[in-house]
């Protein structure tokens, strides 16, 4: 449901790793489906961005997708839009794999984040009506009391909530569910999952999906009635839209999951394993469902003709105030225009992408060339399509060189988290688990890594670099700019959020370590108790006089304590990687268990204690068995306690 997926792209593979599921192996490309209503398009000297002549447009496409159909995507449904007229749109390869169902430019796919858009939109026509103000405090809009995690007097605006500088934390439950069963309202769904505010509004950009949905719902309360109503209404009526739904439980709407496509995860060894269809009690923020060729008419509606108004506002002036920029001032960088990413072409380009569980979206647009490209997948985070021919077609900036010296790149070397990121509760933990780490090894050249993946970047203007080789999961990054203080990073922009130095306490040598720690511990609780007791009861370990049962029981207590809380974080960690969208409640018996089996060990621990200082009865090696023992559970418990795995 977010732009750039790279909290995702382990998940698959893990996920395959611990179900041994796979169903299918796509071995070939599934013949090409095209619209016949398709437009042909005049071949004298018209052109993408790129500069790919329309008359080339069909085959530049084709030769482009045919590698990855059946390799990084089951299926692509491709929309090109020019003048006004749909002037490409083809599907390729299965909306379903198991039943060789051929994808269709009618096929129906999860849209993800690209619905956020329409949120931006239903906000500005009400702006424009009067109702909604992007500087008012967006307390002014909502129930008394409504927010309850703020940290700072500072009010949030809709602008702020455009931008996704609201200050907001990633709350990564009860975002999105694998069936529609906890799905509730709006409403039910923003107070369930609330995050906290850990950054002053306007200070970051970290990427906000309750921040969109809150907005959605800012809708929902001055227009009188649902969002998805509103929508249907507003927006997806006056564009014709009927193979376009908001909501993503569709079970009043069968016409649509008939045509719906399968998603899918990536496995190991080219494999896919099925995904789950994506519901959302926050639909707004990515629960759209829909067809290439409506977005290309959702499209059309921003790039009106000259001299003709838009069909969404009824203001001349709405229109290019909301395709404005409203964050990011350095030109060479893109910023954000209320809600429209900014996107590196050969023009200036606006747009969204999106990932749900299995599926992954494009859709860019070029006001001033009256262009756009829409590109959908049933796959979880595709990046060759999504990203690879969306820039084929849109072109690489003309930034011109600068005159002034370059500073020293090697300055710029560490690693960064992202300021999208949990940090309250026990999925703090996980950012740090994928931090970006850039490194110089040339002059005016970066190497940025980042969950495995690697693209170099190089130096165009002080500080700003261009990425000119990697891996196709970082292109949606291509550019990266550094800001500095007294020669340190403070911060670093790339597209759809910021990131920033470790904050204090989480410096890398203080990782490592607590990694370190963190493994010897978990190790040893879940193999030595178990071990000993194994011996112990088949009589290889024997005593020359028998412990006091107190003093046995309780020091077996204190054992298994420690293996109990291992095993029930580990299992909590698989759980998480293996899928992250799922309801708070289904992790919440174990992070209660944490401190329950916390309070076992230490009573246990401190009854054994008590029990040797009135009789000693170990043997020098039980007394440094117990000694360890005891070092390792209190550093489990403070590395628990730190990353707060309690709730």
């Amino acid at each position: 449901m977010f732009a750039f997926p790279l909290s995702r792209l382990s998940v698959p593979v893990l996920r395959s790793m611990l179900t041994g599921l796979i169903l299918c192996l796509l071995l070939t490309a599934f013949a090409p489906s095209s619209s016949a209503a398709q437009a042909q398009v005049n071949a004298g000297g018209a052109a993408t961005p790129s500069g790919i002549a329309f008359s080339d447009l069909e085959a530049y496409v084709d030769r482009f997708v045919e590698p990855y159909i059946g390799q990084s995507t089951a299926a692509a449904s491709i929309a090109v839009v020019q003048d006004g007229q749909i002037v490409l749109s083809k599907a390729y390869g299965y909306a379903d794999i198991e039943h060789r169902t051929a994808a269709d430019p009618q096929t129906v796919f999860e849209l993800g984040s690209i619905s956020k858009l329409f949120v931006w939109t239903s906000v500005m026509q009400l702006v424009e009506a009067g109702r909604l103000d992007l500087q008012a405090d967006i307390r002014t809009y909502l129930p008394p009391g409504f927010l309850k995690r703020l940290a700072y007097e500072q009010p949030i605006t809709l602008l702020h909530l455009m931008n996704h500088t609201a200050g907001f934390e990633q709350y990564m439950f009860d975002m999105a569910y694998d069936s529609p069963e906890p799905v509730r309202t709006l409403e039910e769904g923003l107070r369930l999952a609330e995050p906290a505010q850990i950054y002053r509004p306007g200070e970051h950009v970290a990427y906000s999906n309750y921040g969109n949905s809150l907005a959605a719902y800012i809708v929902e309360r001055t227009a009188g009635e649902p969002y998805d109503q509103y929508v249907d209404e507003h927006i997806l009526a006056p564009l014709h839209m009927k193979q376009t739904a908001i909501s993503s439980v569709l079970q009043n709407r069968p016409d649509l999951l008939q045509r719906k496509a399968s998603g899918y995860l990536s496995a190991e060894n080219g494999n896919v394993v099925r995904g789950a269809w994506n519901y959302m009690s926050m639909y707004p923020n990515g629960g759209a469902n829909g067809t290439a060729e409506e977005l290309a008419r959702f499209a059309m509606a921003f790039m009106p003709e000259s001299g003709q108004a838009s069909p969404l506002f009824r203001q001349s002036s709405t229109l290019p105030d909301m395709l404005s920029r409203s964050h990011g001032e350095d030109p060479y960088m893109p910023g954000i225009a209320h809600g429209f990413w900014e996107y590196p072409g050969a023009y200036r380009t606006l747009g969204h992408g999106g990932n749900t569980i299995a599926f992954s979206s494009s859709l860019q647009i070029v006001p001033e060339k009256r262009f756009a490209v829409i590109v959908l997948t049933n796959q979880a985070s595709e990046a060759h399509l999504v990203h690879g021919l969306t820039q084929a077609l849109l072109g690489d900036p003309a930034i011109p060189p600068s005159n002034e010296v370059l500073p020293d790149s090697s300055r710029l070397a560490g690693s960064f988290v992202a300021a999208r990121r949990a940090e309250k509760g026990f999925m703090g933990v996980y950012p740090y688990l994928s931090l970006m780490r850039v490194s110089s090894s040339a002059p005016n050249t970066l190497t940025v890594k980042l969950v495995g993946f690697e693209s170099e970047y190089r130096q165009i203007r002080p500080d700003l670099y261009q990425r000119v080789s990697g891996d196709a999961a970082l292109g949606a990054w291509p550019l990266l700019q550094f800001t500095t203080e007294q020669g340190k990073v403070q911060q670093i922009s790339l597209y759809t959020t910021d990131y920033l130095p470790l904050p204090a306490g989480r410096s890398m040598p203080l990782l490592i370590a607590e990694a370190a720690a963190a493994v010897i511990a978990l190790l040893f609780f879940l193999i030595v108790p178990p071990l000993q007791l194994a011996l112990a009861k088949f009589g290889r370990t024997r005593r020359a006089h028998p412990l006091p049962p107190l003093l046995r029981r309780s020091m077996l207590a204190f054992s298994f304590s420690g293996t109990l809380l291992a095993a029930n974080n580990v299992l909590l960690a698989l759980r998480m990687l293996s899928e992250n969208e799922r309801p708070y409640r289904d992790v919440l018996p174990q992070l209660i268990l944490n401190p329950v089996f916390a309070a076992v060990g230490l009573i246990a621990l401190l009854l054994t204690l008590f029990t040797l200082r009135r009789r000693p009865h170990l043997t020098r090696t039980e007394r440094i068995f117990l000694i360890v023992s005891a070092v390792l559970w209190l550093i489990l418990i403070a590395l628990l306690t730190v990353w707060q795995f309690y709730y």
